[in-house]
């Protein structure tokens, strides 16, 4: 070889390793790029190519009774899917050791066995489209279900977990409890007024996907905890309230009625014990029942309270010192007042009754009320319809409840001037009936009404704790004559069998009152009333039973029985000892 050749073969030997170390150079370059410098933007790229994320609900908070009875709750339902290009043979390996193979059949035969369906609906499903990667196995199946099929260890099916409203007692308490739209979203009732501390916070979850988009088996991992709604915690007895139901639907179906409520306060707090109103919803099956009958009578229905309604005139004309219980009046079968309009008692008497003013009470003189209501002037009974809270919703803030029904004083014409001192002319909710007794039995301090004890947290704290404040509306001496003044009306008056409750003493108000026939005119309906308080010497709860359009019973007798039985177990269940103390021998007649 010449010197030359040498020195060329040397130069191509020289570019040759130039060229390998220039091209490995830019490997270098590129994987130090790669690896270090754009690892991060790399790993994420990869990692959203590669991972999905899913919604992990946080769970809605329970309903639950003063007691702890679970009255709404959350349960979770399961949907099962698979990815049918996935579906093949499974590998099961024994305790002992020995290895299974499971086809797709033997493997939709399984499921259809849990199901309780067809094993070709199954493997239909399995393999309908061998293309697709998804396909629903089987929809809002329980824990069990979900479980029985989790353990067949079958990798190709896929499950996600969905929230369920359950309501464990039904149409009880249904109509206060309320339900849930299609959303998750509370739409009346408590579960719309507790939305807020019902409601959840949702978590996070992640899973890393094959090239295909499906879920690689044992990747998921929880990012973000999800958090549990808190408990709404009613001051409803849940036994109570079911009795309360039990006896209305009974009466009501004795009477023929078109609808009823009863209403239990605890007079020292302002609790309320039940709020039973017939018809009434099942949550767990809303559709069921006619729009119309979906919410709650008792707080959303302002009706015409007819006699129990004295009890608040009586009030206000003994606090204005106007008259005393013994306040004497003769009062005529049909008394017209000095503008002319009239009214008539509800049974015919020849002649004035000589009566006292708890004579009037015990006889539910529409006259007598008449002629004492004229001691104070519009203004001042409006006043004190106000003050009793007449004219406002309760503080509970039920969804669409009423603060019922009365034009201002000025509004009034004579008629509506007479009417309203025995509560015709003025409509009202039972709730807000029920708070009027509960101040009459409260030594005249009115508690604000309360259905929610508060929101408990996961951690036991009780948030939301509404105001107990109370308010004094008449003084002790005028509540105390008012209740004494309605004690004779279970002593002496004409429901008193249906009243009366051995060994205790009773203070109660009947009503019956036209109801309006849609056309501005009282019709040939009524509604009948029963509201009243025990014991009288030392009230400790209110019971309003309200029953409408009663067919074979059209007086007060229609709601007393329900007022006399429920009251009874109210006083039975709270183990409240006998009154022993006799009450006041108050002169009725003159």
């Amino acid at each position: 070889m010449t010197a030359a050749a040498d020195r060329s073969t040397k130069r191509r030997a020289v570019v040759a390793v130039a060229v390998v170390v220039a091209v490995v150079a830019v490997f270098v370059v590129r994987l130090v790029s790669i690896q270090i410098v754009q690892a991060d933007t790399l790993n994420a790229e990869s990692s959203d190519k590669l991972s999905a994320s899913t919604t992990i609900d946080g769970l809605r908070g329970d309903i639950v009774g003063d007691d702890g009875t679970v009255l709404a709750t959350t349960v979770l339902r399961y949907d099962i899917t698979t990815s049918p290009q996935s579906v093949s043979d499974v590998e099961r390996t024994a305790d002992d050791g020995t290895v299974t193979t499971v086809t797709p059949q033997m493997a939709a035969g399984e499921i259809a066995a849990i199901l309780g369906t067809s094993a070709d609906e199954v493997y239909a499903s399995l393999t309908g489209d061998p293309t697709s990667n998804f396909a629903y196995v089987a929809r809002n199946v329980d824990v069990d279900t979900f479980r029985a099929i989790r353990d067949l260890d079958l990798w190709w099916l896929y499950y996600s977990s969905n929230q369920k409203r359950s309501y464990p007692n039904g149409a009880v308490a249904g109509s206060v409890v309320g339900f849930m739209d299609t959303d998750g979203q509370g739409v009346a009732g408590v579960e719309q007024m507790q939305n807020t501390c019902l409601t959840g916070t949702d978590g996070t979850e992640t899973y890393e996907r094959s090239g295909e988009g499906v879920a690689i088996p044992g990747t998921t991992k929880t990012t973000v905890q999800a958090k549990p709604g808190g408990t709404a915690v009613l001051t409803i007895d849940s036994d109570l309230q079911w009795f309360s139901q039990q006896a209305l639907l009974e009466r009501i179906q004795e009477t023929g009625a078109a609808w009823g409520t009863v209403v239990v306060q605890e007079v020292k707090t302002g609790k309320l014990l039940a709020v039973a109103d017939y018809p009434s919803v099942d949550p767990n099956n809303v559709d069921a029942t006619p729009d119309a009958d979906r919410g709650s009578i008792a707080f959303q229905a302002p009706f015409e309270p007819g006699s129990t309604f004295k009890a608040l005139t009586a009030a206000s004309i003994l606090d204005a010192g106007a008259a005393t219980v013994a306040t004497q009046v003769e009062a005529p079968y049909i008394f017209t007042d000095a503008n002319g309009a009239s009214t008539r008692d509800s049974s015919y008497h020849d002649g004035p009754l000589r009566l006292t003013f708890a004579g009037v009470m015990q006889e539910s003189s529409n006259t007598g009320f008449g002629m004492l209501g004229e001691l104070l002037s519009s203004e001042q009974r409006y006043d004190y319809m106000e003050k009793f809270h007449m004219t406002t919703p309760s503080e509970v803030g039920f969804p669409a409840e009423s603060g019922g029904i009365l034009s201002p004083w000025q509004d009034w014409d004579d008629q509506t001037n007479l009417t309203t001192t025995f509560g015709q002319g003025v409509s009202n909710t039972a709730i807000q009936i029920a708070s009027l007794y509960q101040t009459l039995g409260n030594g005249g301090v009115r508690l604000p009404v309360q259905l929610i004890e508060g929101c408990r947290q996961a951690d036991g704290t009780m948030t939301e704790v509404p105001d107990a404040t109370g308010e004094q509306i008449v003084p002790s001496s005028v509540s105390t004559d008012v209740v004494n003044m309605l004690e004779t009306v279970v002593t002496g008056g004409y429901a008193k069998t249906s009243l009366e409750i051995p060994g205790y003493r009773v203070a109660a108000k009947t009503g019956t009152a036209q109801m309006s026939d849609g056309s501005g005119a009282y019709g040939s309906s009524y509604i009948t009333s029963v509201a009243g308080l025990a014991p009288a010497d030392d009230p400790q709860y209110v019971v309003s039973v309200t029953i409408a359009k009663p067919v074979t019973i059209e007086s007060a007798l229609a709601a007393a029985p329900v007022f006399q039985k429920i009251m009874s177990q109210v006083l039975k269940e709270n183990r409240v000892l006998p009154s022993t103390v006799p009450g006041p021998d108050l002169p009725t007649t003159y």
